[in-house]
């Protein structure tokens, strides 16, 4: 789950909650915002606030701290708007790109204009606006939880480092699922590439960022270098056996040889799908072929012979279905292994929008932003040598008595 504060580990489950923050609230928690991250910046650093940001349990809290619900999908997409009306008008060497629905399409063009703000070397801007397409498409693609991304925002620091939160939907469930990056992490894209990633646990996900997935994203690569005639007949031929696997299994026959001799030189795939079939859940979700294959994507991915899985996911096109195809052939044809675990792995203290877990107290909301703001500027005056800011915030916060905190 990467490196959480304290070795905490836990999940959140985000509901959907519609409407809107409410504009006396959205004011106070963008300038609470303010005065945290000028605390950070000013204490430590410009990587310290990223790596936090990047941190699911300490988002969570922060979340909880502008006075937002713990337990609402609203905590990802309002907070982060909070913090990007915060950072535009603060001088931190901190912008954040992107947002919620449609401004999260226009994050890479806003990534190029914020390096270019900064002074960075174009190809930073451009290496940066590629990161942030890399880490939707594995979110997407990669990790295929049933959870569909809606947002994606991007802090950018001067220094050419950033962190990434973007979150998902179940809309069967009303769920959402966050996922954290940084520019930090070591590894790569593909691999274990997550901070961590908060939601509901599913019983069935695919996960080929996994390490135990690592056999499956080299044969996938060897099978895009096959060919399109060669691909199409593995997808066909096992989507048809398949099929009719799982029929027999429904009927109660337990035999599928007959069929499966028709295409098969050797006993050793007969037993890998005869284990896969015998894992089915309830609606067989882990071997459902995708019904639509792009051949024209496969065309061009067998023109491009992409040599790792990055330039195979960078191709425009490539999704869930071709990945998803791909990873069933590479696994039920050639037995390699996939992960089908689920790779998903909170404070209060001014009250909640929606009253939970009491009413959102304005008066000690404002005296906790004074706090803050006093504390920065005493600081700047160099008027004591570390930060009390969020001691004193924490007393100036106190919760009233008979109601409850978690942490």
């Amino acid at each position: 789950m990467g490196n959480g504060i304290g070795g905490r580990t836990g999940t959140a489950d985000l509901p959907l909650h519609g409407g809107k923050a409410p504009k006396w609230l959205f004011r106070r928690m963008s300038a609470l915002a303010e005065g945290i991250l000028e605390v950070m910046v000013t204490e430590y650093d410009r990587d310290t606030v990223l790596q936090r940001v990047a941190d699911p349990y300490w988002f969570q809290a922060l979340t909880c701290v502008l006075g937002f619900d713990w337990h609402s999908s609203g905590t990802t997409t309002v907070t982060c708007h909070a913090l990007k009306e915060a950072m535009e008008r603060t001088d931190l060497g901190l912008k954040m790109a992107g947002g919620k629905g449609k401004h999260s399409l226009q994050t890479p063009i806003e990534v190029v204009d914020i390096a270019d703000s900064y002074g960075l070397p174009s190809a930073t801007g451009d290496h940066m606006a590629l990161s942030s397409r890399l880490v939707a498409k594995v979110d997407n693609a990669l990790v295929q939880d049933g959870h569909a991304l809606y947002h994606h925002s991007m802090i950018l620091s001067e220094d050419g480092e950033w962190a990434v939160v973007q979150q998902g939907m179940d809309s069967k469930s009303g769920y959402a699922r966050r996922y954290h990056w940084n520019s930090h992490t070591p590894g790569t894209f593909i691999e274990e590439p997550h901070n961590g990633i908060c939601g509901t646990k599913t019983p069935l996900a695919l996960d080929l960022t996994s390490t135990g997935s690592g056999d499956t994203r080299d044969c996938v690569l060897d099978i895009v270098g096959d060919g399109v005639e060669h691909v199409k007949n593995d997808m066909q031929r096992l989507d048809s056996l398949l099929k009719e696997a799982i029929s027999q299994k429904k009927g109660g026959s337990g035999t599928y040889q007959s069929t499966f001799d028709t295409w098969t030189s050797g006993e050793r795939t007969q037993d890998r799908i005869d284990d896969a079939i015998s894992k089915l859940g309830p609606d067989e979700k882990a071997l459902r072929m995708p019904r639509k294959i792009d051949w024209g994507l496969m065309k061009q991915l067998y023109d491009v012979q992409p040599t790792d899985f990055e330039d195979l996911i960078s191709v425009k096109g490539v999704g869930p279905a071709t990945v998803r195809a791909l990873s069933l052939v590479s696994e039920l044809i050639h037995g390699t292994e996939s992960s089908w675990q689920d790779p998903v792995r909170y404070s209060f203290t001014v009250g909640g929008k929606d009253g939970v877990p009491y009413p959102v107290d304005r008066r000690t909301f404002d005296k906790t932003i004074e706090v803050v703001r006093q504390g920065i500027d005493e600081a700047k005056v160099g008027k004591r040598e570390k930060f009390d800011a969020f001691e004193r915030l924490s007393r100036a916060a106190i919760i009233p008595a008979g109601r409850s905190s978690c942490a």
